[in-house]
């Protein structure tokens, strides 16, 4: 299991406003479909262009969406992630199984398993009880195929840059030299001998 680190200042640079793919007004027509709301008064909900947010599943169910919601926070547990993260995870698992039968056929049996070892329900289990479930099953193909798109899911979108304080490529805006380079707000400041003064060219 792997927990991220903590560094969520987001002081050290400028991310632009969020474009949250998810973020939809029309109505869905999808096999599930995901829906939540950004905590009001939230940096992210001060970005986005809506606090509402909805997510389409193509493959599963909006049950087994939940299901893997739940499995990501497992693998990957951030308090400060909001649900819109990880119903990306959801959305990139349902794209899987909608374009292969056999990837679906693992997925769908890897959440039934998910379920039966709960008792019913994984998205409504104890989260000790969860944790408990998603550890029997590593090594298993469903828990490297939802752990390893976690990875791209869960930290490569605008929302997570925001909440750990990443403020986005620097390549096109000339590097990070003047940018934050050495803007590490959860260390104390080295002295000023500690490194020479960077060449500006």
């Amino acid at each position: 299991m792997f927990e991220g680190a903590g560094c969520e200042d987001a002081s050290a640079g400028e991310v632009p406003r969020l474009d949250l793919p998810l973020a939809r007004r029309e109505f869905l027509k999808g096999s599930g479909v995901l829906m939540g709301t950004l905590a009001t008064g939230s940096v992210l909900a001060a970005l986005a262009p809506s606090t509402a947010w909805a997510v389409e599943l193509k493959a599963l169910s909006k049950a087994e969406g939940e299901a893997v919601m739940k499995m990501g926070r497992v693998l990957f547990p951030h308090k400060k992630l909001p649900d819109a993260v990880y119903a990306l995870l959801a959305k990139d698992i349902d794209a899987k199984a909608a374009g292969d039968a056999g990837a679906a056929k693992m997925i769908k049996d890897g959440i039934a398993a998910l379920n039966a070892a709960a008792g019913g329900s994984f998205a409504k289990a104890s989260e000790k009880k969860r944790k408990e479930i998603v550890k029997g099953m590593e090594g298993q193909p469903f828990f490297a195929t939802v752990r390893g798109q976690c990875i791209t899911s869960l930290y490569d979108n605008d929302m997570a840059f925001k909440v750990f304080g990443y403020p986005g490529s620097a390549w096109e805006k000339g590097g990070y030299i003047t940018r934050g380079f050495q803007d590490l707000k959860w260390l104390p400041a080295p002295p000023l001998d500690a490194s020479p003064k960077p060449h500006l060219g």
